[in-house]
């Protein structure tokens, strides 16, 4: 690993095919050399080979088909011949793979990171840059349930009936719609009297004897006596109330100290940065988490909530910088804070929780293996977009990302079909975070788009009931309770992941990056050092062609032996194909 200031001559690297030549004309960087693929650029939802490509990283909102936007990038990638690069900046970057080089646009005065050698020694150099990866605790391994459909204890207090009556485990649950909707901390429905100046809350402030919630620590203590743990969904936005919304007064005086201190992002004329119409939270103002009073007066408010039981967060959002003239704290621009601003927000909350409790977030850049976990953000229930969130799963391993999760089956739009909801279920019990959520009743954007009718969860005993199939429930506990005996294996391999600087979920290029075949396959995947995984991605399929790498193998659920570097048909009653590695076992 060699690292070049903006100004410094480059010189070439050694490669496997010779000498890589690297040149520097301006803000542009080439890079002559023979490669056969590139990986990395963050999470990556159209590709894991960028090769014959041009990649934007810049960190974008958007809802459902991602395409060629991210909600996190990096302007990192390595390639098979052995070379790496890192540019260190906040700031968009352009990389056109062509044939036999790689032209990289830079903002002025970028320093550079070159790395040479296996993949293994260049994604962990590259996470050495940024620090060790953080270790989530141990139940964050088991089952997550989440909902945004949930606005009401009694709908908690429903789905710990359920996953009781139908013998489902559940180690993490994650509430969205339990805050009012304008300071995202404070419980719907909750009295109190507001508080001015930056001041904090206790437990004790609140009067929830007419709330939908009536005791939430008392919630909390019940999701935890269940096995459980709860974690709150957050938004990073001093909220612009809607004309048809009840103002809310604790939020108007959030507003009002956060402009008289200076709280929040700003325009480049002093007055405070407001969200652009058309897109999310528009019109609201959003907290400047590098100024050290925002974050005091931020966490301060939401300490009450760890301190009744609240086990862990899910910091959505954060893609809200879509202005280059803005200023932060440290006197930062809009160019270099937009992808910057998901990290220094989800930094702060990092530093906030502490340990023993868990992080969620769906944006990041660089270096998000230091603020774990992260989740493949909002699909629709549609069979494309499974194929598409596996790439941007895969991808984002090989840019450094240990801990992912995601929807399986999706959680937006009409409930998924069985047979995809099946295949999704299977997948996540061979990903680090298993979860299924849920959209609100009737759509997340109801005139846009339209969900079910009715309940739309995504919780199998409802994907059971709507299609009138209770022999599917039982079936989807089987895969459920198989991610619960699968744990003690995900924990093992977190630790040594966490401690290693290597991710959870590895393609095959990571391991058998010199193998052509190995090279090519982009939909299967190790967990770990002992799983392989070739998940069903075709419609009603029940089987596939797997490529099983060198060494021996064996079927997981079969038993069967397989000499490797061959590729296979696999065809196992729809079960997804999951083979095990010599010298490991399981007792499943």
């Amino acid at each position: 690993m060699k690292r070049y200031s903006h100004n410094e001559t480059l010189i070439p690297v050694q490669i496997k095919n010779g000498n890589g030549q690297i040149s520097r004309s301006g803000d542009t960087i080439r890079v002559d050399l023979k490669y056969s693929a590139a990986f990395g650029m963050g999470e990556k939802y159209d590709c894991l080979n960028h090769k014959g490509k041009t990649v934007v990283n810049t960190v974008e909102e958007k809802f459902c088909f991602q395409g060629e936007k991210t909600y996190c990038p990096a302007p990192f990638f390595w390639t098979d011949s052995g070379f790496g690069f890192y540019a260190d900046t906040t700031a968009d970057t352009v990389f056109d793979f062509r044939e036999d080089s790689i032209i990289i646009t830079l903002p002025a005065e970028c320093d550079i990171v070159v790395f040479t050698g296996s993949p293994q020694g260049i994604i962990s150099e590259y996470m050495s840059l940024f620090g060790k990866p953080v270790l989530p605790p141990e139940w964050a391994f088991g089952v997550w349930a989440s909902a945004n459909r949930w606005n009401k204890q009694a709908d908690i207090d429903e789905l710990l009936e359920n996953l009781k009556k139908h013998r489902f485990p559940a180690s993490v649950i994650v509430v969205e719609a339990w805050s009012d909707e304008a300071t995202f901390y404070i419980w719907n429905g909750a009295k109190y009297t507001p508080k001015a100046d930056g001041g904090s809350f206790s437990y004790e402030d609140f009067d929830f004897s007419e709330s939908q919630w009536p005791n939430p620590k008392e919630m909390a203590d019940k999701i935890r006596e269940s096995g459980a743990h709860l974690v709150l969904w957050q938004i990073p936005v001093y909220k612009k109330q809607g004309a048809d919304e009840v103002l809310n007064a604790q939020n108007e005086l959030d507003r009002t100290d956060a402009i008289k201190r200076g709280l929040c992002v700003h325009n480049s004329d002093g007055t405070p940065y407001e969200i652009p119409e058309g897109h999310w939270f528009s019109g609201s103002m959003i907290p400047d988490f590098l100024n050290p009073e925002t974050e005091k007066t931020w966490f301060n408010k939401r300490q009450y909530l760890l301190d009744m039981g609240v086990e862990g967060l899910k910091t959505d959002g954060g893609e809200f910088i879509y202005r280059d003239d803005l200023r932060f704290y440290d006197g930062s621009d809009g160019a270099d804070g937009k992808n910057r601003y998901p990290m220094d927000y989800t930094k702060s909350y990092h530093r906030f929780i502490g340990e023993n409790r868990v992080l969620f977030s769906r944006a990041g850049f660089a270096g998000v293996h230091t603020v774990p976990i992260h989740w493949g953000g909002d699909q629709q229930s549609q069979n494309c977009e499974l194929r598409s969130v596996l790439t941007a799963g895969l991808s984002a391993s090989l840019s450094g990302t240990v801990f992912w999760g995601f929807d399986l089956g999706g959680f937006a739009g009409p409930l998924p079909t069985l047979d995809l909801y099946r295949r999704a279920t299977q997948l996540a019990c061979f990903t680090p975070i298993m979860q299924w959520h849920s959209e609100p009743d009737g759509g997340q954007f109801k005139e846009l788009m339209p969900g079910g009718e009715g309940n739309n969860e995504r919780s199998p005993w409802n994907m059971a009931a709507a299609y009138a199939c209770p022999e599917f429930m039982d079936e989807m506990r089987y895969w459920h309770e198989l991610h619960e005996k699968l744990r003690p294996y995900l924990w093992e391999t977190a630790q040594a992941c966490a401690e290693n600087m290597r991710p959870m979920m590895r393609p095959l290029a990571y391991d058998w990056c010199d193998d052509e075949l190995a090279l090519a396959c982009d939909d299967e995947f190790m967990l770990g050092d002992a799983l392989l995984v070739a998940p069903l991605l075709e419609e009603n399929a029940v089987s596939r062609k797997v490529y099983l790498p060198e060494g021996n193998w064996t079927d997981f659920f079969t038993g069967e032996k397989y000499v490797g570097k061959r590729t296979i048909f696999s065809e196992n009653d729809g079960r997804i194909p999951v083979f095990v590695r010599e010298a490991f076992e399981f007792d499943i």
